[in-house]
């Protein structure tokens, strides 16, 4: 073990020194972008000559933005900017008002999460941390960096990695091409923002899922105060440092993040540590013709503590599964991936395309030593075009993307931690090209019809290299069509309601299939897409002193990839035959006193914020069970802070997530978690300027909790199916930025 933490703080070191080398940026330029007043902003409106407007002025305290979820369009999209530094902004990617503006076109729920809203206030360790206030979003760790996450109940059958939402980076795709997705390349510090596209809504990004799209998307050196370092310390030994630097050359512009962290983990047999790289390099030919290029490099190294019976679970919460220990069980990534995107723009059409290619191997010791090199690589095109046809104004998006790779899958035997015999060998081949259109005719001033579709094109391809145990080599195709169609009304600059009808469409992956003792044999190649017609109708709202949205829906789906059957705990996923998901998505954010010590233009305030999300999936009259609740998430999940926040910067107050309800982790209904409440508390200092601070305790009545669980279709008073949530900790950090 010294040997090892040794060759991870070598590793990160070297990433931090290379982080530290790009500092070489002109000192010239980097002056400039430290000016303590920030310059007008340029921006552009579709179809309009580009105008200055003043730079919005920042919130003194991140928290209060409601960046979370809470944002509706106050004014015309605009395509480009300058950051405030009086450099041309990048083309190739939105600033945050401009992501903000575009995605609240969207007749449906859709999130951007600044990080201004987690990045300066918490550990930001998960993706939890950044999606705790987004409704309809249920995200749970279960260890290190893993989550167990769940859109408008999504991929619940999937105990182990990610399926039923689409992960982008800087809109490049991060899921396998088999359709699978993972959370440990995901480093919460490296974001300026996140956009959260929840089912069909996320058509015109060119995802077809019931869970949506996420896209995590990087600063560029045209960004303001790009030079950063942050150290983040807390409990169970959690230890975080990250820098980030950047400036602008001429028509050049770079940046780079990079972080090394490393945690004990609340229950044995939990050590993790990583070392993350992101930057990018950009080039503008003019100001309407841009390209830049992304680099992506990951090194996880994670212990796996197993999940446990809920007795052990809510008794011993700390203790490891001991087949964990016993077999030193781990999952192990080492990741590259290359990305160009270049934008061009026309009078009134932009165009973007690109191409990737994603290096990954899995080292993954659990039952089995699995020894997994992905291969995957594809391309995009993408056009937006918006102008007045006819008096009318138009926006249309179109594009085109391609997503192929394959996995050269080896399993051996695990022997205490290390490779035994070889037990199976495939090479697992996908191919996934998919076209899609959709269109918002504003046929009144304030009212768009948005219509669209998908068609997707996908095969997968297995050709078994081990024989010993019978030929599992098989290939399927799929030609699916997935129609949208919506409207989108805006009330007044800061107030919208939307309704859609969208259909959305689920090739299996790999992992899809059920085998083993005493249940059916079902390979992949028989397992159907899973098929949802999806029912949206909401609102958002947002004001100077309080913001909201408001969304219902209901999903009929057919051939849900489901837990039917399982084999030694573990759940085998097939086709049930139809089943709904319905629920409601409310937030809130507001000051509800102002003036409590401080009066005049920038007051004092006690703000809250409220994320509610109500859960309703079960089976539709199922052969075997019935109108049974499916298992893996709760009816209830609510999650609130309420903060004073003083005009210096300083905030302090407590803050709840509560699931008030246990909820089902097997299909029969008979084993069920535990409702729980955990307090928090958190202070600190962020106005907007180069210095920002936090300290925050979670948990603090030290509550014994299942965070998360498994599912399995039957289960028993035995099953190890729950992973215990964490302890009280506390939690303090700093970040500078110039």
């Amino acid at each position: 073990m010294p040997c090892f933490r040794s060759l991870q703080s070598a590793r990160a070191r070297a990433i931090l020194l290379a982080s530290a080398s790009i500092l070489a940026f002109p000192q010239a330029v980097r002056a400039q972008l430290n000016r303590p007043e920030l310059p007008p902003v340029t921006v552009e409106a579709p179809s309009e000559k580009r105008v200055s407007v003043p730079r919005p002025k920042r919130d003194a305290v991140r928290p209060e933005r409601v960046a979370r979820d809470l944002r509706t369009t106050p004014t015309p999209q605009p395509t480009a900017s300058a950051q405030g530094t009086g450099i041309p902004g990048a083309l190739t990617v939105l600033t945050a008002q401009q992501a903000l503006a575009e995605i609240n076109q969207t007749p449906g729920s859709v999130a951007l999460v600044s990080a201004d809203a987690y990045r300066n206030s918490t550990p930001s360790n998960t993706i939890k941390d950044i999606l705790d206030y987004v409704p309809g979003v249920f995200a749970q760790p279960k260890w290190g960096d893993d989550t167990r996450l769940s859109i408008r109940g999504s991929g619940l059958s999937r105990n182990f990695h990610l399926r039923g939402v689409q992960l982008y980076m800087d809109g490049i795709p991060i899921n396998t091409a088999d359709g699978y997705g993972d959370f440990q390349e995901i480093d919460p510090t490296a974001y300026k923002y996140v956009e959260v596209y929840k089912g069909g809504n996320a058509l015109q990004f060119g995802a077809n899922s019931l869970g949506g799209a996420i896209n995590f998307v990087t600063p560029t050196g045209r960004d303001a105060l790009p030079n950063g370092v942050s150290l983040d310390v807390g409990g169970f030994g959690f230890k975080r440092l990250q820098a980030n630097t950047g400036g602008v050359n001429g028509p050049w512009d770079g940046f780079v993040t990079a972080s090394t962290q490393s945690a004990d983990g609340f229950r044995d047999h939990s050590f993790g540590s990583s070392n993350r790289l992101s930057g990018n390099v950009g080039y503008q030919f003019s100001p309407d013709v841009e390209t830049r290029f992304y680099l992506n490099a990951n090194e996880v190294r994670q212990r796996i503590p197993g999940t446990v019976t809920r007795t052990s679970a809510l008794t011993n919460p700390e203790a490891a599964a001991p087949a964990n220990v016993a077999m030193d069980q781990q999952r192990n990534i080492e990741t590259v991936r290359l990305a160009n995107k270049t934008a061009v723009r026309f009078d009134d059409t932009k165009v973007e395309f690109g191409a990737f290619g994603v290096d990954r191997h899995l080292m993954h010791p659990i039952f089995q030593w699995l020894d997994y090199r992905y291969k995957d690589y594809g391309g995009f095109v993408k056009v937006t075009d918006e102008r007045t046809i006819g008096g009318f104004r138009n926006r249309l998006v179109a594009g085109v993307n391609v997503l192929n790779g394959s996995i050269d899958n080896q399993q051996f035997a695990n022997i205490a931690g290390q490779k035994g015999a070889l037990l199976s060998s495939s090479i697992d081949r996908s191919e996934n090209a998919s076209v899609y259109i959709e269109d918002s005719f504003y046929f009144l001033p304030n009212v768009a019809v948005v219509g669209g579709t998908q068609f997707l094109y996908a095969t997968r391809n297995r050709q078994d290299r081990f024989l010993s145990d019978g030929d599992q080599s098989g290939a399927t195709r799929f030609n699916l069509w997935s129609p949208k169609g919506g409207l989108l009304w805006q009330i007044d600059p800061g107030w919208q309601a939307f309704a859609n009808v969208s259909r959305s469409a689920e090739v299996p992956s790999f992992g899809e299939s059920a085998n083993g003792p005493g249940i059916p044999t079902i390979p992949f190649t028989s397992i159907r897409p899973q098929i949802a017609t999806t029912y949206e109708i909401g609102t958002r709202m947002r004001r100077p002193d309080y913001a909201w949205e408001l969304a219902a829906y209901r999903a009929n789906i057919r051939d849900e990839l489901l837990c039917l059957y399982s084999a030694f705990g573990n759940c085998n996923v097939t086709n049930a035959d139809r089943s709904i998901h319905q629920g409601v998505e409310a937030g809130a954010g507001a000051a509800i006193f102002r003036e409590i010590f401080v009066s005049g233009s920038a007051p004092d305030k006690i703000w809250l914020n409220v994320a509610y999300t109500f859960n309703d999936f079960r089976f539709d009259n199922d052969p075997t069970f019935g109108n049974n609740k499916l298992p893996g998430a709760p009816a209830h999940y609510l999650r609130a802070e309420l903060l004073y926040k003083h005009p210096t910067g300083l905030y302090f107050g407590p803050n709840v997530e509560w699931v008030p309800q246990a909820y089902f982790v097997d299909s029969m209904n008979t084993l069920t978690t535990e409702p729980y409440a955990l307090l928090g508390v958190k202070a600190g200092f962020d106005n907007g300027g180069p210095l920002s601070g936090y300290i925050e305790g979670r948990n603090l009545t030290n509550k014994t909790y299942i965070a998360s669980a498994s599912i399995i279709d039957r289960a028993t008073a035995t099953s190890p199916l729950f992973e215990p949530g964490t302890g009280r900790a506390v939690y303090v950090g700093m970040r500078y930025r110039w």
